[in-house]
């Protein structure tokens, strides 16, 4: 028999390490940044502590910095990412009807290493000092090392290693999605089928394939004045700081659109589906995600308009800030003309949704006025430039992942949110979020500089701060909820419909939760909104693209756990500068890759006729 060799397969914990399934390592990623959220939203909330009340000394000095770096930092890079990753792990191959991703075996190592580096960077709480630099990290604050100027600044190797580690795995992660929607769609699934989260997902890996190997670069120059004593941002051996401002930028400027690019995907999802209408304008959607994707690596220096590139450079980055505005604005009267005449039905997803359009509006009105050089003198490191900043990503991106959960929990688990809880959590989180960060922009207007942990009674500051600190109390609570929600569901049988919301795209089509090899045959796809359309020629699942065969799996693997575990060691080798520790984690990585390269495991098969014992329909 062709296929007689043994089926690995593994229980419990051991699963859950050796997994290459997307849909199981789209939890992983989902579980992993939640755990990362609740520490930055805790971060988050001793920051307001401190600033309740002007003069307060409960955490001040570096510990204040400490907060505001890892809060920076972990919401950013451990939280916002891998929860993004969750959903394009869980939710993409199923939109293009595929049945696993390109690299299996390179998905699961993606989140291993980004899971490694997260921790590393965390235990900077427990042994060592935590960074303090800032979440942008700055040269000179970011190369001190001991002794100078009376600073320590030991805790950025936390970060250097730690970010170094868990951008690895973000980089592959986006080539493996590339590679996947380029050549696993399914047939008939052409570029102009895909559902808005596809194309958004896929702009953003190509986003991240361009993007990240700058921060990277960065972060290894640093590494290298930190550790081995080189100068590419120190002054005093011929460096340059701003070169580190540069950099930084180069990657930090289109990873915001790494950021929010899946969340207008989402929305679109969302409000087309509970709307009951086709999105409005879809090609222009496209064109629009594409030219926000490009124009996004042409402004990175308007977060450098008062480091003095002049005049020239300040005009070119202005009007190219101003020029991102255009096709941002055509999404958000797509998103209008789509809920226009529909029959809207507000589930917690859709209420979600809609409320990231004018939230989402107001933080990029805020960013036109960042864009004019002159103005910006004036607002930069100010409480206005955090607010502009929030207004984009926690009210742009977190409510368009929350309105994810909402829609996709029944796919991914199998069971639906409580919708009462789904009500009470949005309205708290909502109302705290405008509670936060509305009086920030005044307290910005006013003079209130940002990183700061105290400032001055009877300067008209108090009031903003403290409705500031309740509105976080508030958004914290409302987090709260999400979480019980989360856990009362769990304990419900999973007994989620197919289709629960009378969805649009191919996720819809197969059982909830998917069983392994998402589609028993592949299906054939007809236009746009591929499961609506057979939906509507009286079909009830998809017209199969071929015959009931044997499907073949990847087998599961423990060396992307191992690897990244190596990685993990060698750097604390390297912080520590004890070579023989950081030397042996690599030869763990490089025995790995060894063992991968010239062991051929030819995965399993799954026959036609345990198909057709799971009874499960295509």
């Amino acid at each position: 028999m062709a296929h007689a060799h043994t089926v690995k397969r593994h229980t419990g914990l051991m699963d859950w390490l050796t997994t290459v399934d997307h849909k199981k390592i789209g939890i992983l990623y989902l579980l992993a940044g939640g755990i990362f959220f609740l520490m930055g939203g805790l971060e988050a909330i001793l920051i307001r502590i401190q600033l309740l009340y002007p003069d307060q000394k409960i955490f001040i000095g570096d510990t204040f910095n400490a907060l505001t770096t890892m809060h920076g930092t972990t919401m950013i890079f451990l939280a916002a990412m891998p929860v993004i990753f969750a959903f394009m792990n869980a939710i993409v191959p199923l939109q293009i009807g595929a049945r696993d991703v390109a690299f299996p075996f390179v998905n699961a190592l993606g989140f291993w290493l980004f899971f490694f580096g997260g921790l590393l960077l965390n235990t900077s709480w427990i042994i060592g000092s935590v960074p303090a630099a800032g979440w942008t990290a700055y040269p000179p604050l970011s190369n001190l090392t001991h002794g100078e100027a009376g600073t320590f600044q030991g805790g950025m190797d936390f970060y250097v290693l730690g970010l170094q580690i868990a951008g690895l795995g973000t980089l592959i992660g986006g080539i493996n999605f590339l590679v996947t929607i380029i050549n696993m769609r399914a047939p008939g699934m052409t570029y102009m089928r895909m559902p808005m989260f596809t194309w958004t997902a896929f702009i953003t890996s190509l986003l991240i394939l361009f993007a990240f190997p700058a921060i990277t670069v960065g972060l290894v120059e640093l590494m290298f004045d930190r550790i081995f004593g080189t100068g590419f941002f120190d002054v005093s051996k011929g460096g340059n700081p701003v070169l580190w401002e540069h950099i930084f930028w180069i990657f930090g400027h289109p990873e915001v659109y790494i950021l929010i690019l899946p969340a207008f995907g989402i929305i679109s999802d969302i409000v087309s589906t509970f709307s009951r209408k086709r999105l409005f304008g879809y090609s222009s959607m496209v064109f629009a995600t594409a030219l926000i994707g490009f124009l996004g690596f042409m402004v990175w220096a308007h977060h450098m308009f008062t480091t003095g590139i002049g005049p020239v450079g300040d005009a070119i980055f202005g009007v190219a800030t101003m020029a991102i505005a255009v096709p941002t604005g055509v999404k958000i009267f797509n998103w209008l003309f789509t809920l226009w005449g529909g029959q809207i039905r507000f589930t917690t997803a859709n209420v979600f949704a809609t409320a990231f359009i004018p939230t989402f509006v107001m933080g990029g009105v805020t960013g036109v006025m960042l864009a004019v050089p002159a103005a910006d003198f004036q607002y930069h490191d100010t409480y206005f430039v955090v607010a502009h900043f929030h207004y984009v990503i926690v009210g742009g991106l977190v409510l368009g992942l929350f309105a994810a959960s909402y829609y996709w929990w029944p796919k991914m688990f199998g069971r639906l949110l409580n919708e009462t809880l789904g009500k009470i959590h949005f309205w708290t989180f909502f109302i705290g979020f405008h509670m936060t960060f509305f009086p920030q922009h005044f307290l910005g207007l006013m003079g209130m500089p940002r990183r700061v942990f105290t400032y001055q009674p009877g300067v008209g500051l108090e009031t903003g701060n403290y409705i500031s600190t309740l509105g976080a109390f508030l958004m914290g609570i409302g987090t709260i909820v999400f979480f019980i929600n989360i856990i009362a569901t769990a304990s419900k049988p999973a007994n989620a419909p197919a289709d629960p919301w009378d969805g649009r795209t191919l996720e819809w089509a197969i059982p909830s939760p998917p069983p392994e090899y998402n589609f028993k045959q592949t299906p054939l796809v007809r236009g746009f909104d591929a499961f609506w359309k057979e939906k509507m020629a009286g079909n009830k699942e998809m017209t199969p693209a071929e015959p009931v065969g044997s499907i073949h799996m990847p087998s599961p693997s423990i060396l992307p756990f191992v690897m990244s575990v190596g990685l993990f060691i060698s750097g604390y080798g390297f912080m520590y500068h004890n070579y023989l520790l950081s030397i042996g984690g690599l030869i763990i990585t490089f025995i790995c890759m060894f063992l991968r390269s010239v062991y051929d495991d030819a995965g399993f098969h799954i026959e036609p006729e345990e198909l057709n014992d799971k009874g499960v329909k295509a």
